[in-house]
């Protein structure tokens, strides 16, 4: 049987979105349009075609002191996890701190189908969505599981009533309860039909959210692209072979188009792989070997240890699609920041909330290659630098990982993927990499 593949396109990394938001009170007409075939749209949360993007405009330094941190939040709570610890992530005092995702995708749910906008997390397994009754839900928008006749919910003996975290058993039904960024959810484990376009996934085992706390919880849901046995990959490994790509355009781009390909069909063929290393104590994150970065042509001294793979401690390299700006362990950021700055030739410093290399003045950077066992990935300028709208001020846009919690995670973001073919060949146990223009 030929292998199907699912294109889904995206409306964006769009951080301009987010630097012109007050835009956003016009829709665009291009949100209106329907999916079709096997093409199913994914759009960034504060874009202009996402009813859960904020309602009021921000400048341009409070974009980026929001995003800077929802990534804060985010790092935290990856850190933690892969170090196998179950506490909830601190959240700052005084301030609404959101670890979410960034993109969300239009997903059917049930027969007849019900629409709900489901945020895409590569770090993430399990699937759930706020359902009829759920106390402490953000959304309005809810499943009702009574209106479906092809819901279903799943048995203490099940297996995967043993894959999800803290099972309970309320009579014969399984239920889990867990905690995501600084919110927990207790959820109903139960299965019903999806729909990813044209494309029928039966029987797909998700969380039916009963109670949420915290401020961390997507509104509508969330549809795990990890490599854990109840996300995507897995639950519909016969469909799409465990395999998928992206290629985030640029921010900068008008065109706001990228995408999602889910099966092994229409994947690049030239394309340079780095291995996936497992972590079993947290198998859905998708590590890599880190093993140097060069700024322009000089490879920077970090010591190997800091960059090591760690299963105990959680140490390492990860890609993930919802942190926006790449973040280093201590000792790798300050070594690329420092000649960074070398290159820039003495040129004044100043800093923008986290970024702390930013300049008034008129900058040429120098590329930055992650060097990763077996291949390389040399980032041009609109990779590594931010821009203000007015041209005012350029920062590079990475930073530290957070001191406060295992700072042992480095993260390579989204920003830093964009215009670039990253290619999740889990059979393989290898990631691949491949410059592509995506807008």
């Amino acid at each position: 049987m030929r292998t199907p593949q699912l294109v889904i396109s995206l409306l964006s990394l769009s951080l301009l979105f987010l630097f012109h938001s007050s835009r956003a009170a016009t829709l665009d007409p291009r949100c209106s349009a329907a999916d079709h075939g096997s093409n199913l749209r994914v759009f960034h949360v504060n874009s202009p075609c996402s009813p859960l993007r904020p309602a009021t405009g921000l400048s341009w330094a409070e974009s980026v002191l929001r995003m800077q941190a929802e990534d804060q939040a985010r790092l935290q709570f990856l850190s933690i996890l892969a170090d196998g610890k179950k506490s909830s992530v601190p959240i700052a005092s005084g301030r609404q701190i959101i670890q979410s995702p960034t993109y969300i995708v239009r997903v059917q749910i049930g027969t007849p189908a019900q629409t709900m906008l489901m945020a895409v997390d590569t770090s993430n397994d399990a699937a759930w969505v706020p359902c009829t009754g759920c106390v402490g839900c953000p959304s309005s928008t809810v499943f009702d599981p009574a209106k479906s006749s092809s819901f279903k919910t799943v048995g203490c003996q099940a297996a995967q009533c043993q894959q999800v975290p803290n099972p309970t058993c309320g009579g014969s039904a399984c239920s889990f309860n867990m905690s995501y960024g600084g919110s927990t959810i207790a959820a109903n484990l139960s299965q019903d039909l999806f729909t990813l376009a044209a494309d029928p996934i039966p029987n797909y085992t998700f969380g039916c959210i009963q109670k949420a706390t915290g401020s961390s919880v997507p509104p509508q849901g969330l549809l795990g692209l990890g490599r854990g046995p109840l996300s995507l990959v897995s639950q519909a490994q016969s469909l799409y072979k465990s395999t998928f790509s992206y290629c985030l355009p640029s921010f900068k781009s008008l065109n706001f188009s990228g995408s999602l390909r889910l099966g092994p069909v229409g994947q690049p063929i030239r394309i340079k792989f780095t291995p996936l290393l497992k972590n079993p104590r947290r198998s859905s994150l998708y590590y890599v070997n880190l093993v140097g970065i060069r700024v322009g042509s000089k490879v920077v001294d970090i010591p190997p240890a800091a960059l090591a793979f760690n299963p105990t401690t959680g140490a390492g390299t990860i890609f993930d699609s919802g942190t926006v700006f790449t973040r280093l362990v201590a000792p790798a950021y300050v070594a690329v920041r420092d000649e960074f700055r070398k290159r820039m030739k003495n040129a004044p410093v100043t800093s923008l909330g986290g970024f702390d290399t930013c300049y008034s003045v008129p900058i040429v950077a120098p590329t930055i290659t992650f060097m990763f066992s077996g291949m390389n990935v040399t980032l041009p300028q609109d990779n590594i630098l931010i821009h203000s709208t007015a041209g005012s001020i350029t920062c590079l846009a990475m930073a530290a990982a957070p001191d406060n919690v295992n700072s042992v995670l480095s993260v390579i973001a989204s920003m830093q993927q964009q215009n670039h073919r990253i290619l999740f060949d889990v059979p393989n146990s290898r990631v691949g990499v491949a410059r592509e223009t995506c807008s």
